[in-house]
C-alpha cells in the first residue's frame, strides 16, 4: 500500500507543471485589463467594416491594424501577439484598413463561389491538412492571402479548430479564426 501511494504521490508531482499551464496551450493566456485571447474562445460574430477606407500609406507603410505585419516590434498590449487577433471581448485587433486596402484586392472575387458552409460561432471545423496555399476542412478548400502568410506559421494544419467569418471589407475574402491561437488571417475560398 505504501509503495502505491508513493507512486501516486510522484506522479501527482511530476504533473502540477502541466496543470499549472492552463487549456489552450500557446498564446491563450488572459492578460489583465485587456481581455485575453485564444485558448479555445469562439468569437460571436466577425468584424465590422472598418470605417473610412485608408489602405497603405502613401509612405510605404502598411495599416494592417495598429502595429501589424512586423511593422513594429509592439502588439496591441503587453503579452498579445504582434498580428492580427481577437479579445475575449470579440474586439478584433488589426483589421482596420478598410476597403481599399491593396494587398487585398482580387480581380475576380469569389472566382470559385462563394463559401457554401456555415460561418462563425456554432460552426467550427479542425483542419484536415494541407498548408497555407491550399488547406481543407470538410471537403472545402481555402487558400492564405499571401499578405497573411506570416501571420499563420504557427498553425498546426492537420488539427487546429478554425471558425469562417465574412470580411465586410474585402470582397471575395474571409476571415478564419484559430481558436487555439486567437489570430486568424484572410483567406479564399478555393473549392470543394
Amino acid at each position: 500500500m505504501h509503495k502505491l501511494l508513493g507512486t501516486l504521490v510522484v506522479l501527482l508531482m511530476a504533473a502540477h507543471p502541466a496543470f499549472a499551464q492552463g487549456r489552450g496551450g500557446g498564446g491563450g493566456a488572459h492578460v489583465s485589463g485587456g481581455g485575453g485571447f485564444g485558448g479555445g474562445h469562439i468569437p460571436a460574430h466577425g468584424p465590422g467594416p472598418a470605417g473610412p477606407s485608408h489602405g497603405p500609406s502613401p509612405a510605404g507603410g502598411d495599416h494592417h491594424g495598429p502595429d501589424m505585419a512586423g511593422h513594429s516590434s509592439r502588439p496591441d498590449m503587453p503579452g498579445h501577439p504582434n498580428m492580427p487577433h481577437v479579445h475575449h471581448d470579440d474586439h478584433w485587433i488589426g483589421h482596420d484598413s478598410g476597403r481599399n486596402d491593396s494587398h487585398y484586392h482580387l480581380d475576380h472575387p469569389f472566382e470559385h463561389g462563394r463559401y457554401p458552409g456555415e460561418l462563425g460561432r456554432g460552426h467550427e471545423f479542425r483542419l484536415e491538412g494541407g498548408g497555407r496555399d491550399r488547406f481543407r476542412f470538410n471537403g472545402f478548400y481555402f487558400g492564405v492571402a499571401p499578405y497573411d502568410y506570416g501571420f499563420c506559421s504557427d498553425w498546426l494544419w492537420d488539427s487546429d479548430q478554425i471558425a469562417i467569418y465574412d470580411d465586410a471589407d474585402h470582397d471575395g475574402w474571409y476571415l478564419a479564426y484559430n481558436a487555439r491561437l486567437g489570430t486568424y488571417v484572410h483567406v479564399q475560398y478555393l473549392g470543394n
